[in-house]
Formats: structure tokens, C-alpha cells, sequence
């Protein structure tokens, strides 16, 4: 997969090499890439006046093996550009109709994506890392919030120590003030990406901790600061972040560490359950109705 970088480098110098079709079809990527990069090769052709086929030939001839290929680098290079009325734009092309299979079904391409892409072996090496930490932290901000949260519950059903860091202006440097090289900080994000975030992740990795990126691909910044990349789809249905992919493999992540600690959880939870009845936590079967 090219960097950013290397897709504008294509982009930008394609005239010198292609056919004036394939110029034009270039510019207008070019000028509107918020809308191109998700039109099929049938639309994008319609709208810059060629035929389907030779949208295709224009992938070709930048080295990609087909427009799917193309289409998806273009993607994963301008998701984080967009902006929330961008992406707000989107949602006004679904029929309302069809919403609901229209936004399942994107949910579901995500999901089979992300697993004929993620790395196995890169998925056992966080589930080694964090194993083997002596303290887990975990950032994410905005809309990762809510995976964060998630994520750093179930942890501390696991390690006694687990932080949850704000990435507040004012708490932040507080917060890592005990990081360590035997620590591993997670950091959570998805376009567009949290400033702060890589912020943290950055400081971990001057503090010598390891780092562990949760986000969508390798062009992420999150991955250029961290030591693992744990990727997830995410293309947008509408403006709203697509979740789905992402909470799985935090899913995956977190049955994989409770196999490691199937004794000690077992015990954890015996102990849990005689608390949460004591205080009623949650509701009982009423046995008497």
C-alpha cells in the first residue's frame, strides 16, 4: 500500500504520461475528491464524460489492478480531509427507503474487510504485549470514546492496573506520569483522526512505553507512532462513523486475553457475582411471579 504522498505524486504528474481522457478523469479527482473517491467506475465515468472501461484502463495505468484497488487508496487518503458537512453530503444520496439495508450492508462489507486484511500474526503480537505489561493505559477521544470505555471495562475485569487517559490539555501530562517502558498505551482513532491521540501516543513512545494502534489502515498516523497496528474498516455509510469493524476486533482482543487468564478470571467473577447480588446490581428472575 503507497502513502499518502505517493498517491498525490501519481495524481499530480499522471498528465505527463496518460491520455487526455485519463487527464481529465485525474482532475476531477483531483478537484473533487470528497465526492469521487466513493462513486463506482460506471458514475465516475459518467460524470467526467468517458466510458466505464476507460475508468478502468485509468487504474491500469497507474499500477493499480483494477478500480476496487484504486478506488480504495484514494479512500483511505482522503478520509481523514473530510469534512462533517462532507460527509453529511452523503447521507443525501441513500434513498430513505433503503436506508436501513443500505447502512447493514456497509456495516457488513466492513466487517468482511477487515477480516481478509487484519494480520493474525499482528493480532497475537498486541494480545503478547499486553500480557506481558505491567500497566495498561488506553486513549481515545471523540467519537472512540465509547470504544475506549468499552474496552478498558473488560481490561480491568482482567489487570489490576488499567487508566483510562482523558487527553485533556490540563490532565494529560498528569495522567502518564507514571508511564514506564514495561507499560503498553492503546490509542484509539478513526478519521477524522484525534490531534490529541497521536499526541499521547507520541509521548508514550519518547517515555520508551510500547504503543498499540487501533485504527483503519496503515495510512493512518496512528500507525506511523506505534509499535502494533490493530486495523479496522470503517468507510462511511453516511456522517456517521461506522463502528462495527472496529468493536469486533476489540471483541476478538479481549476473548483472546481472557483465554490467557481463564483461571484467574474464573475466581475474579465468582467473587463479582457474590458482590453484585449482595449489593442487587442487576435485576434477578422474579421466582415468585
Amino acid at each position: 500500500m503507497q502513502n499518502a504522498g505517493d498517491m498525490m505524486e501519481r495524481l499530480n504528474h499522471s498528465g505527463r504520461r496518460l491520455s487526455k481522457s485519463h487527464r481529465r478523469i485525474a482532475a476531477y479527482i483531483t478537484d473533487h475528491y470528497d465526492k469521487a473517491v466513493f462513486m463506482t467506475a460506471a458514475r465516475l465515468g459518467e460524470c467526467v464524460g468517458v466510458s466505464e472501461s476507460t475508468v478502468v484502463r485509468f487504474a491500469s495505468a497507474l499500477g493499480y489492478e483494477g478500480y476496487p484497488q484504486l478506488q480504495r487508496s484514494l479512500q483511505e487518503l482522503v478520509s481523514h480531509r473530510l469534512t462533517a458537512n462532507q460527509r453529511f453530503e452523503r447521507v443525501t444520496e441513500i434513498d430513505p427507503k433503503n436506508v436501513l439495508s443500505t447502512v447493514l450492508k456497509s456495516d457488513m462489507q466492513n466487517l468482511h474487510n477487515t477480516l481478509e486484511e487484519l494480520d493474525p500474526a499482528v493480532f497475537e503480537d498486541v494480545v503478547s504485549r499486553i500480557l506481558s505489561a505491567r500497566s495498561v493505559y488506553v486513549i481515545g477521544l471523540r467519537s472512540a470514546a465509547p470504544l475506549a470505555q468499552f474496552l478498558v471495562n473488560y481490561l480491568r475485569y482482567m489487570f489490576d492496573h488499567v487508566r483510562l487517559v482523558s487527553g485533556g490539555a490540563a490532565d494529560g501530562p498528569e495522567e502518564m506520569l507514571e508511564l514506564h517502558e514495561s507499560d503498553v498505551l492503546i490509542g484509539i482513532s478513526f478519521p477524522r483522526y484525534s490531534a490529541r491521540t497521536v499526541e499521547v501516543m507520541r509521548f508514550a513512545r519518547h517515555c520508551g512505553a510500547q504503543v498499540v494502534a487501533v485504527t483503519d489502515g496503515p495510512m493512518s498516523p496512528l500507525c506511523e507512532v506505534a509499535d502494533a497496528c490493530l486495523t479496522a474498516r470503517t468507510d462511511m455509510a453516511s456522517f456517521v462513523d461506522s463502528l462495527s469493524a472496529p468493536i469486533s476486533v476489540i471483541n476478538a482482543l479481549l476473548v483472546s486475553l481472557s483465554l490467557h487468564r481463564k483461571d484467574a478470571l474464573s475466581e475474579h467473577f465468582r467473587r463479582l457475582e457474590d458482590i453484585w447480588k449482595s449489593y442487587r446490581v442487576y435485576l434477578e428472575e422474579d421466582r415468585h411471579g
